[in-house]
């Protein structure tokens, strides 16, 4: 028997939101090739009407009126367009369903093979969402069409490959980066819409506070020196990372950034891509940048001592070096740097500043409601809120019933001062002390007053809580 949410998601996908939006109908299962539609009223010559668009015999199952507008609003998206193309095994599949994820801001679409059939799924604001079923019959045909799209091998099925798309519709034009790997039932392939609405974001509409923005502002205008920023995959770095580049790319300026992949590509900017492969490692082409006669560099990722030595040494001949690494915190970057064998004072005189952020998703204005007081998190509440007024996620049309509409940057900056020097000659490891002297906001801290705010909920920033 086929997995319930699965069976669901065939049954929806019969129908567009178009067709669900103007008859009032949902989907609900396929039972011996009858199809069960969830429906305000038992209407005879609607049920007719539906089994010759449809081609399936039709049951209603009878809800009410406001539940189910909920139901057919959290299921389907309606288009930006004016027309919304309905989704076929056509030569127009895979463009009507990269479009549609553009459209409702989907950052990536997962293509999932499995024993009885495949899936389609997108995330948004951070989270998947199952979108498409897709007939065991036709999807080595979309794979394979992907793969020739990104300019992958379409007779290796047995190793991971990587590509790139560059799709044009209409207006639209867009790269998306393709990654396939195999998987026990078929090839899985990702793509990650690289929107070009990222390069027009500024370092002031990230997320930093006024007195952030100016610390981070003055760190990266230094001649030399290191700028790090931690957090996660999926915390925002790269955005941080390219909004910082587009802040400093002037006529007079060589940039070179080593990068893996290249996410975006900016004019003025020489971008270098990986190919570990072939030797083409971060620490080998920061010893070539280095005759390059560079004025900044971008290091997509530290990630071994090597690396790290070649960015100290970038920076002690002059060079800005801007680069990212895995830590939970803007201190844990420092004490990551000091486990590489990189010498204490040597980071002490070279790292300007040390930044960690994360995402949060924002609460919809439209239906966040206040917390009452026999809300199940009051106790947490009160203890970190101080009985401050806070909000919930709800739902609406107008966030799909996720009871959240887009996300914002939260960050822990650490400015390398003269008194945090001879903590890290020293070795400290308790920082907290200093934080607290010179009133420098955790992610927690920061985190805790988007949801004083109303920014966010408490359900949210739990994970920085922990």
């Amino acid at each position: 028997m086929k997995n319930t949410i699965l069976t669901e998601v065939e049954a929806l996908q019969l129908l567009s939101s178009e067709q669900a939006f103007f008859y009032n109908i949902l989907p609900k299962e396929i039972k011996n090739n009858t199809l069960i539609i969830y429906s305000e009223v038992d209407n005879t010559e609607l049920k007719k009407e539906l089994e010759v668009i449809l081609g399936r015999n039709i049951e209603f199952e009878i809800i009410d009126n406001e539940i189910l507008k909920k139901s057919i609003n959290s299921k389907y998206r309606k288009a930006v367009r004016n027309h919304e193309k309905i989704l076929s095994y056509s030569d127009d599949f895979l463009t009507n369903i990269i479009q549609e994820a553009k459209e409702i801001g989907s950052s990536d679409i997962h293509f999932e093979a499995f024993e009885n059939l495949n899936r389609v799924r997108f995330r948004i604001d951070g989270k998947l969402i199952e979108r498409h079923i897709i007939l065991k019959s036709e999807y080595p045909k979309i794979v394979n069409r992907l793969k020739i799209m990104s300019g992958l091998d379409i007779s290796e099925k047995r190793l991971p490959q990587d590509g790139r798309i560059n799709f044009k519709n209409g207006n639209d034009v867009f790269d998306i980066r393709v990654s396939s790997l195999p998987t026990l039932y078929g090839e899985k392939l990702v793509l990650r819409i690289l929107s070009k609405d990222l390069l027009s974001f500024k370092l002031e509409s990230l997320g930093f506070n006024e007195k952030e923005l100016n610390i981070y502002q003055k760190a990266v205008h230094k001649p030399n020196g290191i700028v790090l920023i931690s957090g996660p995959t999926g915390s925002g770095k790269t955005t941080t990372l390219y909004a910082t580049l587009q802040l400093l790319n002037k006529p007079n300026t060589n940039i070179l950034t080593v990068e893996d992949p290249i996410e975006y590509t900016l004019e003025g900017i020489n971008q270098v891509q990986l190919k570990e492969s072939i030797g083409l490692d971060f620490a080998s082409t920061l010893r070539t940048f280095l005759r390059q006669d560079p004025d900044i560099i971008m290091v997509g990722e530290i990630r071994d001592p090597d690396t790290a030595n070649m960015a100290i040494r970038a920076s002690l001949t002059g060079h800005l070096v801007l680069s990212t690494i895995h830590t939970n915190s803007a201190w844990g970057t420092i004490s990551r740097l000091i486990d590489m064998n990189i010498p204490p004072f040597l980071i002490a005189s070279t790292l300007n500043v040390s930044v960690a952020q994360r995402l949060v998703r924002k609460l919809c204005n439209t239906c966040k409601k206040e917390v009452i007081k026999n809300d199940t998190d009051l106790h947490l509440a009160n203890k970190l809120l101080n009985n401050h007024t806070h909000y919930k996620a709800v739902g609406c049309t107008q966030c799909y019933h996720t009871g959240y509409k887009g996300r914002k940057a939260i960050y822990e900056i650490i400015p390398i001062t003269q008194e945090l020097v001879s903590a890290i000659s020293t070795k400290e490891q308790d920082i907290h002390t200093y934080l607290k002297k010179h009133n420098i906001a955790t992610l927690q801290n920061n985190a805790i007053h988007l949801v004083k705010e109303g920014v966010t909920s408490l359900k949210e920033i739990y994970p920085l809580l922990i």
